[in-house]
């Protein structure tokens, strides 16, 4: 066996593990995510430097001060959503990618945002390298400053916010879901969101989990001073 191959194996005896004994355990039961993290290539999205470690417990670093979700929050998030194949979910924060291919594979098709352009030129050269992106499009934008007409069946954030800005619950169709993480650290809550009708104030938020996550640029809170 020459070393590509020890790699490959290695990889993927990592990979099982990652499920096994972190998804999995973390209450994350849904088959087709399960299925989904068991066979994407998660090192091909982390940088060289961080290959030996990407499926470990950790947040790892992807440039500009953010970070790449730790595995067991990335399965929680996407059990979360219960995609349907046929599903148009639109991505904020594109970040390394990873979660965009997850995405693709669990959904009809991907619209992903990203601020930075070299994160999501980065991304989109990993996606065409694995042959996971056909169906995921990335666009470079701010989310709090993005503006379009389309409408998606799921709206997943992967930086958390202060508080809700009510433009990514009226990306919502009737009836989608929004995950985000939202509050103030050490103390933060990942929620999901149904829009249950066509007002965005029938939206009603479900707790899932605690959690803590670099903050989306420009949703942090406001500093207060303190005299």
């Amino acid at each position: 066996m020459n070393a590509s191959n020890d790699s490959t194996s290695a990889f993927a005896r990592a990979r099982e593990a990652m499920v096994e004994q972190q998804v999995r355990p973390w209450d994350v039961l849904d088959n087709r995510v399960l299925e989904v993290m068991s066979r994407l290539p998660r090192e091909a999205f982390v940088a060289e430097s961080y290959r030996a470690v990407a499926y470990a417990d950790l947040e790892l670093p992807i440039g500009h001060g953010e970070t790449m979700m730790k595995p067991v929050v990335e399965g929680r998030m996407l059990q979360a959503l219960a995609l349907q194949p046929g599903d148009e979910v639109l991505e904020i924060g594109t970040g390394s990618g990873f979660i965009s291919a997850c995405l693709g594979q669990l959904a009809g098709s991907v619209l992903s945002i990203e601020r930075h352009a070299d994160l999501a030129g980065a991304a989109r050269a990993r996606l065409d390298a694995t042959g996971l992106g056909g169906n995921v499009a990335i666009e470079v934008a701010d989310a709090l400053a993005y503006d379009t007409e389309r409408r998606f069946d799921a709206v997943c954030v992967t930086g958390a916010v202060d508080t809700i800005p009510e433009r990514f619950l009226q990306w919502l169709r009737p009836g989608g879901r929004l995950f985000v993480v939202r509050g103030r650290a050490p103390a933060m809550e990942a929620v999901l969101v149904r829009r249950d009708g066509d007002a965005v104030n029938a939206a009603r938020p479900d707790s899932l989990f605690e959690t803590d996550l670099p903050y989306l640029a420009g949703a942090a809170p406001a500093p207060q001073f303190i005299l």
